[in-house]
């Protein structure tokens, strides 16, 4: 089967249902919390729900490089496997816990575990795509990131029909079942050679991490890559974590219903994000060695007005839109960056690289996220909405002028 052309689309179905269950997992909790803080009162505080997540992806942040210099020289088989049997186990004992402390280091360990998935999962599909199918198989993949998300808005309403344990006992057997079938079907595919012979050893590939090092920092484009990830990141982040909170808060409803609202919409518009953006980059880059970056900057430009209807909209109306043009325009960024990385770095750096890039851009997410609980607790929320345009704005400039690609695919540094 590995051999046969449609393999690589069955290795970005059977990543899908790993990234849908990457983002439902850490995403339900965001929507949960009126239901937890029934049994664990310290999350009655904004402040405390905002470093009950910004932990996760401080954890989450600080792993990446690693998990990504481990992918590059390991197989990425074992790495996914361990990831999600990891991080769903962590989602089945959250179920367990009684007090904040002890789902605080739940959610740390929730971030050293998925940390793993990304890098490994994205730069395996890309090596399986090397064609014209990259940016679509990118974008297939992630629908299932913004499924995830959507189903996650749902928390509060499987809390509320079961009860907040039961939820969390529920996905983490879900993603332990799954497991087996990883085993079964996912195979490895390494566009280079990791060691002569074929062996695959961190301790004996060890010098060349520095080398890797080296050759992305000392790459100026990576550095404008890494900000230009991490920049939209502030508000991505924000809308995931804290949409739900804002759509409850402005509309003047319960979690139950504005869960789902905010997740489902912002997600929907995300998955069509990716699939337009991923079909209209393969096409643009065979034109115009920038086509991904121009796609890139397409969708982030729509997420500028989408800003200021989230921050200033007081109607259903206004909020709902903000919520589609925020998704569908961050739908259309976030499927070309594994692409646009790769017209920069070669296979072997790449999981690397975008370890690196989940550094940044996961770290401006924790800030962002405990910055907004702050924010909402002090009635600063729609303002400090509307100023992370400006960030926005900074990485669309950035990215036009600085990124100047001259291959579709880089093949060797």
């Amino acid at each position: 089967m590995k051999g046969k052309k449609a393999y690589p689309w069955l290795v970005v179905a059977m990543l899908w249902f790993v990234a849908l269950l990457n983002y439902m997992d850490r995403q339900m909790l965001s929507t949960m919390r009126p239901s937890i803080m029934e049994d664990i009162s310290e999350l009655a505080s904004a402040t405390n729900f905002g470093r009950l997540m910004a932990i996760f992806l401080w954890i989450y942040a600080f792993m990446s490089p690693l998990s990504g210099v481990i992918a590059d020289r390991l197989n990425r088989k074992w790495l996914i496997v361990g990831s999600l049997f990891t991080w769903s186990a962590v989602t089945l004992l959250m179920g367990y816990a009684t007090t904040f402390d002890q789902l605080y280091v739940l959610r740390a360990v929730m971030g050293i575990s998925e940390a793993f998935y990304i890098p490994a999962g994205l730069s395996l599909i890309a090596d399986y795509h090397q064609g014209k199918t990259r940016s679509l198989a990118v974008g297939f993949h992630t629908t299932g990131v913004y499924l995830g998300q959507a189903l996650g808005g749902f928390g509060a309403v499987v809390a509320g029909s079961l009860s907040w344990q039961g939820a969390f006992h529920t996905f983490g057997l879900i993603g332990i079942v799954y497991c087996m079938a990883l085993i079964l079907f996912l195979k490895e595919h390494k566009a280079y050679t990791v060691q002569p012979g074929g062996k695959r050893s961190l301790k004996r590939s060890f010098p060349s991490i520095f080398k890797g090092l080296g050759i992305l920092l000392g790459n100026v484009s990576f550095w404008v890559i890494l900000f230009y990830f991490s920049a939209p990141s502030l508000p991505g982040w924000a809308t995931k974590n804290w949409l739900p909170t804002l759509f409850s808060d402005i509309l003047n409803i319960d979690m139950e219903q504005a869960g789902p609202m905010a997740t489902v919409t912002i997600a929907m518009a995300s998955l069509a994000g990716v699939l337009l953006g991923g079909y209209l980059s393969d096409r643009w880059v065979h034109k115009n060695v920038k086509g991904r970056i121009y796609t890139g900057v397409i969708g982030l430009a729509l997420t500028l007005p989408a800003l200021l209807l989230l921050a200033f909209g007081n109607s259903l109306l206004t909020i709902v839109a903000g919520a589609i043009f925020f998704g569908l325009g961050f739908g259309m960024f976030d499927v070309n960056n594994m692409p646009v990385l790769c017209q920069f770095v070669s296979p072997r750096y790449r999981a690397t690289g975008y370890g690196l890039m989940n550094l940044a851009g996961i770290s401006a997410g924790a800030v962002i996220t405990d910055f907004m609980g702050k924010s909402i607790d002090a009635g600063n929320v729609g303002r400090d909405f509307a100023l992370l345009g400006i960030v926005v704005l900074v990485a669309i400039v950035l990215q036009l002028t600085v990124l100047k690609p001259t291959v579709i695919n880089k093949t060797e540094d």
